[in-house]
């Protein structure tokens, strides 16, 4: 029981380095293309981007899995959480509470991390619980 915690937790660990890396791509994305479009669309932009890095580097090193096109299809929607949280986060601080420009989406992102991560990891591993477990004839793999 200890192997599967320890092995959660790894995955925890580098899903948060990648989301560190992830955001650092985001705002400087984001902050170049605010010099040339408005917030909104320079904030809509820089997300789009950041998430095909962050696709391919959660695939190779965070979960260890390969790229597949079906994954890449997916994987936008577990980031729809996050979009949709740190959009209208970004527009509620910007707009309603004056909140500066350039740190709005930082304080908008946090509130998304830890449903990202878990839609994240069923995307990118499938679903390896006590479900799929069950339904397995006994001395089969699910290798």
């Amino acid at each position: 029981m200890i192997r599967p915690a320890v092995g959660a937790l790894r995955h925890v660990n580098r899903f948060a380095v990648v989301g560190v890396l992830n955001t650092a791509i985001y705002y400087t994305l984001y902050l170049l293309l605010r010099t040339v479009f408005p917030y909104l669309a320079a904030h809509l932009s820089a997300i789009l981007i950041a998430m095909i890095g962050s696709f391919f580097l959660n695939c190779y090193w965070t979960f260890q899995t390969q790229p597949t096109w079906r994954k890449f299809a997916l994987f936008p929607l577990t980031n729809v959480t996050n979009y949709i949280l740190t959009t209208l986060g970004v527009i509620a601080l910007v707009e309603w509470f004056n909140v500066d420009e350039r740190v709005a989406p930082l304080i908008a992102a946090l509130a998304a991390i830890p449903v990202t991560f878990l839609l994240s990891r069923r995307v990118l591993n499938g679903t390896r619980g006590p479900v799929q477990a069950a339904t397995v004839a006994p001395g089969t793999s699910l290798d």
